[in-house]
């Protein structure tokens, strides 16, 4: 007699089904943790890169990489509304993208002033500060807003005066390679270096320019470089760095490390 009925045929099907989906799940719980520990030295890694230190410097052994990351990097919580640095909060809790998704934890921003087009913003976000003797060497702020297709995720270094740009990398972004995937190009994000973010009024004044920046041009000191081909991508870029500069972002937090570093 044949034994093959459809009962028998769905019931092998369920039962490897599931037996997949054990293995699946198993493997994905064990893996979790290395995944995290990817995640945070990955995240190390793009901060020490923003303070200025090369490739060969970062590797390293993990014991060497974790020891260099906590003698160099001070990671601070602001409250972005008034720019006060938060006692009494452990930087490792904070979660910005979560925050920035739950309403009691952040706010909504006023589309005229949403430059960045993320519509929300968390009320508190984490900076990381590389001092030398002492003197704070850069300041390291996490960015992030619209380009064309997604939204682009990266670290904004400034140096210890809060205005003159040292880096800007994204480490997470789905623009178009070979078009607004250039912002990923060495030679792009080296035309940052040493712009002057803001204005002699304190107001952001960068800003990414069709073409080439014209070297005796009187704003060349707050012009980068456009993209061929990325228009969009690159007013993204622009906005997104004027927003988080500015009232909105980390523009009280920087000033009072200003005058905080004036002071001393």
């Amino acid at each position: 007699m044949h034994k093959d009925t459809i009962g028998r045929t769905l019931g092998v099907a369920v039962a490897v089904c599931v037996a997949c989906s054990i293995v699946v799940s198993s493997a994905a719980v064990f893996l979790k943790p290395l995944q995290e520990a990817n995640q945070l030295r990955d995240m190390k890694r793009n901060i020490l890169a923003a303070a200025g230190f090369s490739d060969e410097q970062l590797n390293v052994s993990t014991e060497e990489f974790d020891k260099l990351y906590d003698e160099m990097i001070d990671t601070e919580v602001v409250e972005l509304a008034t720019g006060e640095f938060l006692t009494g909060v452990e930087p490792e809790d904070i979660d910005d993208r979560k925050e920035a998704k739950n309403r009691e934890l952040s706010m909504a921003i006023p589309d005229e002033q949403d430059l960045a087009k993320i519509k929300r913003r968390a009320n508190r976000r984490k900076i990381h500060l590389y001092r030398e003797d002492g003197k704070i060497k850069r300041i390291i702020l996490p960015v992030y807003g619209k380009g064309l297709w997604s939204t682009m995720y990266g670290y904004l270094a400034l140096a210890g005066d809060g205005r003159t740009i040292k880096s800007l990398a994204f480490y997470e972004h789905g623009e178009t390679p070979g078009l607004g995937g250039e912002i990923d190009n060495p030679r792009w994000k080296a035309v940052w270096i040493g712009k002057t973010a803001y204005d002699e009024k304190g107001k952001p004044r960068i800003e990414v320019i069709k073409g080439t920046v014209a070297a005796d041009s009187p704003r060349a000191q707050y012009q980068v470089d456009g993209i061929s081909g990325a228009t969009i991508t690159g007013r993204g870029v622009e906005k997104l760095v004027r927003f988080w500069l500015d009232e909105q972002g980390y523009g009280p937090a920087l000033d009072k490390l200003r005058a905080k570093e004036a002071a001393q």
